[in-house]
């Protein structure tokens, strides 16, 4: 028997940072916010680069531009953002709509436009929103998915700074990013649109932070609501701030309130008076454990698009989470009213149903309109019969049901019987005096109608510019033209246009998998100076789910552990795997009390083939970078 003492195990070594040259930077839409100028990864050799691969249709990857803004703001003379549009949609491979987005949500940085996903499959990106950083000598250091990961990337900016500072390899200075010339118009991209009792219109100027009233011919300013920079401030009118407001809706008090989508909060602005107020939010973006009910201004909200007032309540819809919340002016407080959270199309109780950015609302009688922009749908929300409804704590009492539409990945230009019809992502949605509703077919730049008793779908008007909201006034029906920068009246028609029938499928490739077993890892590594929160319980969460359900003959369902042997059935050739994944981390100082914690949380819709030589794993990076274990 050996009495002396082990010998102490060494500390393991520091994990080096993996070595991977960043590839070229291709886009057949060149490059936007340069000058004109054609980047190269060698023009941004010194730098610090950071690839933000979004697409303008993605609430979240908004949340990500409104995230990096700091980060440009504080290491400016060492970081450069450089956007890359991968699009989704048919319209957002246009160039021109690309041009329009980078102006309209305040792209002030860099951007490729890569219609065809070059660069895209260059970097094996899987999901909207999708960062990679890149060292000042051209390698890839670190890639994260989804939204919430700007606190560390700004930790690992800051130690490539010192490296690359030692090393004599850190080249500081002025970016790329030249401002393009400013258009002089009345209004820039609006959103939303209201009919006030005077007769005048009141429109959401988006891009200038601003609430304009017009008088009835659309046209002739009367007055600007907010000081027109971003902020968030009640006051005078002449004094408010907003950024980048979107819904409006009347209340019983003669107010308007106003959905003002940046700042998450929802805001108020009294005609008669001219103050504005905040209703509810606390100007934080609501993050997975946070409260979903409480007092108005103690409850944090998500990128709310628009507002209706319904049932007695004041309903949002919360596109940057999916759901559906409601506001009781009489209560003082604010509630998740539909959806999970989780994106997709999921039809049956309110508390069960998914969304997916829901963006336009229409109250009409017992219903209430939705356009569910993500999936290219119009929906409704109406009271559960007995025994419909979840009586669950959110949503219980009403169901939601879908019109137009079958889920994330089909969209396109086809009228006739709702179940066959297609839209392309629209964005408003306006009641008809006959019991229609009319959708603002955003990227089909059109007008389209949905006949309840009929079953059928038509489209009303043609060519125009992304079109996100609709108003009557009288016999007309007032559209807003967002990327036209105006208000277009319209008479009702009373027949319908005919137009060629067009279906799409998302532009994505599929990714090649074998047969049989698959195993899913999704990566995750907290980030410097933290660790998973385990205090509660596990802190991580994975959901699996697919299109057909057929194609998982084993692996559905939900779990804490990020890796998953799934199974595929047999004769199923091809569909999409849904992942949703959430990993918690937490500052790792056992000094510090009370440690500042992390929620990083994505959703991947991964177009797959069954192919005898594909593919028996399939990594999605969720932070860090796939040791391709």
């Amino acid at each position: 028997m050996n009495d002396a003492a082990p010998a102490p195990t060494p500390a393991p070594a520091p994990r080096r940072r993996a070595r991977v040259r960043a590839p070229e930077l291709i886009g057949k839409g060149g490059w936007l916010n340069t000058g004109g100028k054609e980047l190269t990864l060698a023009d941004l050799r010194g730098r610090i680069t950071v690839l933000d691969f979004w697409t303008f249709c993605c609430v979240n990857c908004l949340h990500v531009i409104d995230e990096l803004r700091e980060l440009e703001e504080r290491h400016g003379d060492t970081v450069v953002v450089v956007g890359v549009h991968s699009p989704k949609f048919v319209h957002e491979a246009e160039h021109r709509a690309v041009v329009d987005a980078v102006e309209r949500y305040g792209v002030h940085h860099p951007v490729l436009d890569d219609p065809e996903l070059a660069t895209w499959k260059q970097y094996a990106v899987r999901a909207w929103p999708t960062l990679v950083v890149i060292d000042p000598e051209g390698y890839v250091v670190a890639q994260h998915a989804g939204e919430g990961h700007v606190h560390a990337i700004e930790k690992l900016v800051t130690e490539l700074e010192a490296e690359h500072e030692a090393r004599g390899t850190l080249r500081r200075g002025d970016g790329p990013y030249v401002p393009p010339e400013p258009e002089p118009t009345d209004l820039r991209f609006p959103g939303k649109a209201l009919l006030l009792p005077s007769g005048n219109l009141l429109v959401t100027d988006t891009t200038r932070h601003q609430l304009v009233e017009l008088e009835p011919d659309g046209e002739t300013v009367v007055r600007r609501i907010g000081e027109g920079t971003r902020g968030l401030a009640d006051g005078p009118g002449e004094k408010a701030r907003f950024s980048e407001p979107q819904g409006l809706a009347p209340l019983p008090d003669g107010r308007v309130a106003v959905a003002d989508t940046v700042n998450h909060a929802l805001r108020a602005w009294d005609p008669a008076g001219g103050e504005v107020t905040t209703l509810a939010g606390t100007g934080r973006q609501w993050w997975q454990g946070s409260p979903t009910a409480g007092p108005a201004h103690e409850v944090d909200l998500s990128s709310p698009w628009d507002v209706a007032w319904w049932e007695g309540r004041l309903w949002i819809a919360m596109a940057g989470v999916h759901q559906l919340w409601a506001y009781d002016p009489e209560a003082g407080t604010v509630a998740v009213a539909a959806g999970t959270t989780n994106e997709g199309l999921v039809d049956g109780p309110a508390g069960q149903a998914w969304f997916a950015q829901p963006s336009g609302l229409a109250a009409a009688g017992d219903r209430l309109w939705v356009a569910d922009s993500e999936t290219s749908a119009l929906r409704w929300v109406e009271r559960a019969a007995d025994g419909d409804g979840d009586g669950g704590e959110n949503g219980g009492g009403f169901v939601l049901r879908t019109a137009v539409g079958t889920g994330l990945f089909d969209f396109g230009h086809r009228d006739g019987a709702a179940g066959q019809a297609l839209l392309q992502h629209p964005l408003g949605v306006t009641a008809l005096p006959d019991g229609s509703v009319a959708v603002c077919d955003t990227y089909n730049h059109a007008l389209r109608r949905y006949d309840p008793a009929s079953g059928e779908v038509t489209t009303l008007a043609t060519d125009l510019r992304e079109p996100s909201d609709a108003v009557l006034v009288e016999d007309d029906i007032v559209v807003v033209e967002s990327a036209r920068h105006r208000l277009t009246r319209l008479r009702l028609p009373e027949e319908a246009v005919r137009v060629e029938s067009v279906a799409h499928r998302t532009r994505r490739e599929a990714t090649e998998v074998a047969p049989g077993a698959l195993r899913l890892d999704v990566v995750f590594q907290a980030p410097p100076g933290q660790k998973l929160d385990t205090r509660y319980g596990p802190s991580t969460r994975l959901l699996v789910s697919s299109t057909p359900p057929e194609l998982l003959a084993d692996g559905a369902g939900q779990g804490t552990d990020l890796s998953r042997e799934l199974v595929l059935a047999d004769g199923v050739a091809e569909g999409v795997l849904h992942v949703s994944a959430m990993a918690a981390s937490c500052d790792d100082d056992p000094a510090t009390e009370y440690p500042a914690c992390h929620v990083h949380q994505q959703d991947w819709g991964v177009p797959v083939r069954v192919a005898a030589d594909g593919a028996s794993r399939l990594p999605l990076v969720l932070a860090g970078l796939d040791d391709g274990a």
